[in-house]
């Protein structure tokens, strides 16, 4: 099967979409379990923001200590809890890793050739994931095919657009990529997000790749099992 769309800008998830959910729930988040008690103990404004936030989220007092933050924090981790400052201090951390070359990317090996095809056809390329901004760059750029990062003009997370499951938030990537709705296409496996998009007004293709977690759903929109049954033409 081949859906065909005519868009401006096609907006890209990560898990399930572009990359193997086990991978970022398993090896990135291995990864990261360790190391929050460290990053949670740094002096630095984002890290004191992402500090106070958890707090509040995990209903912990206001005097609770690093260890009791990150044991809090790996319990989200544990229930793949979308967490705005969870996603923040795992940004930090996976950024470092990749960095140091001690974490790798992945891809669906359909993936990285449609992205260079499409933009060298002028189709404009955009990232909207639940990971945060500082974790969504380097996994673009180490990927195993090559440095993906040239071919993406924007990247947006929770805390820059707004959460994924609702159309506010396509509403405001629209405008920030200065798109009309209707010449814009998401890419997602999530059946909420593809509800949220539809109705921003909003073209979607649904990812039902097997072997990830929403395989196999009722999608409200067209569905495909990989990025190579995708045509998009401006």
């Amino acid at each position: 099967m081949t859906v065909s769309a005519t868009a401006d800008v096609v907006v890209l998830d990560i898990e399930g979409t572009t990359s193997a959910a086990g991978f970022i729930l398993g090896d990135l988040y291995d990864y990261a379990r360790p190391r929050l008690d460290e990053v949670l103990g740094r002096d630095d404004d984002t890290v004191r923001a992402a500090r106070a936030a958890a707090i509040v989220e995990t209903g912990l007092d206001a005097d609770a200590s690093d260890a009791e933050i990150a044991e809090a924090l790996r319990g989200l981790m544990a229930k793949d809890v979308k967490s705005t400052p969870l996603k923040t201090l795992q940004g930090i951390i996976w950024a470092e890793g990749f960095a140091a070359g001690e974490i790798h990317s992945q891809f669906f090996d359909d993936v990285p050739p449609r992205l260079h095809a499409w933009h060298e056809d002028g189709v404009r390329l955009a990232v909207y994931s639940s990971g945060s901004v500082a974790s969504q760059v380097p996994w673009f750029r180490h990927a195993p095919q090559g440095d993906l990062t040239p071919l993406v003009e924007d990247f947006f997370d929770t805390v820059k657009a707004g959460p994924k499951k609702e159309r506010a938030s396509f509403d405001a990537i629209a405008a920030a990529l200065d798109v009309a709705p209707e010449r814009a296409l998401f890419l997602t496996d999530h059946p909420d997000e593809v509800t949220a998009a539809l109705a921003a007004g909003w073209q979607v293709v649904a990812l039902d790749r097997a072997g990830e977690p929403w395989a196999g759903t009722a999608f409200a929109s067209p569905a495909v099992a990989s990025f190579d049954e995708i045509e998009v033409t401006r």
